[in-house]
């Protein structure tokens, strides 16, 4: 008799979960945490798992899961590993910045696609296997955090990458006309975070009035 009141309660709290992943967006990232007023996290752990066998959702890595999108052409298209980051970022409330490769490969630097993704951040450090694919997050100095321009940042990190022996003028030029299309105001505040080498090609994206 308990095991059938066990039973109907775990049956009962997959059926809320399962109609509550179905109200989301397709493409939507899903966690555990995001369930935890349905019931104990054990029981939410146990209904994520059957929804995943009845292939309702994908399990992406440990405590990640989504309901695909679903594609004529080529079926399930699962989020992207910077999709993941920013989801991730956004469940913890913590601040993440591209760096290395990555920084270089979102301006259009690099044709290369790193297979790890590295980030700064202010929350733990650790690293997230997505098969093949990885997501790194680096503890780091409030100040590597302040910029305020998306493409500044990244420019910041990228231009950290290269090093500035190795930085080549068509690099140069391209990151130039790049911060042309930054917020003027942003441009001039993330410019005061950079290396004084980084900071004098920054200001000659800066636009007199």
């Amino acid at each position: 008799m308990l095991q059938y009141i066990i039973n109907s309660v775990l049956k009962s709290i997959e059926k809320h979960i399962e109609d509550n992943i179905k109200r989301k967006k397709r493409g939507s990232l899903l966690f555990p945490e995001d369930f935890s007023d349905m019931g104990s996290s054990e029981a939410v752990r146990l209904a994520l798992h059957r929804l995943e066998k009845q292939k309702i959702i994908r399990r992406i890595s440990q405590g990640i899961y989504v309901r695909p999108v679903i594609s004529d052409y080529i079926g399930e298209v699962l989020p992207s590993a910077e999709e993941i980051a920013q989801g991730i970022a956004k469940r913890d409330r913590i601040r993440i910045i591209p760096t290395g490769v990555y920084a270089l490969h979102a301006l259009g630097l690099s044709s290369q696609i790193p297979m790890k993704l590295v980030f700064l951040t202010d929350g733990a450090p650790r690293e997230i296997k997505l098969g093949k694919r990885s997501i790194k997050f680096k503890k780091t100095t409030p100040k590597n955090l302040l910029a305020k321009g998306h493409i500044s940042g990244l420019v910041i990190q990228a231009l950290k990458e290269i090093r500035k022996d190795r930085l080549t003028t068509q690099e140069e030029e391209k990151i130039i006309e790049l911060l042309h299309k930054e917020n003027q105001k942003d441009l001039k505040h993330d410019i005061q975070l950079a290396a004084v080498w980084i900071k004098k090609i920054m200001q000659k994206a800066i636009i007199d009035d």
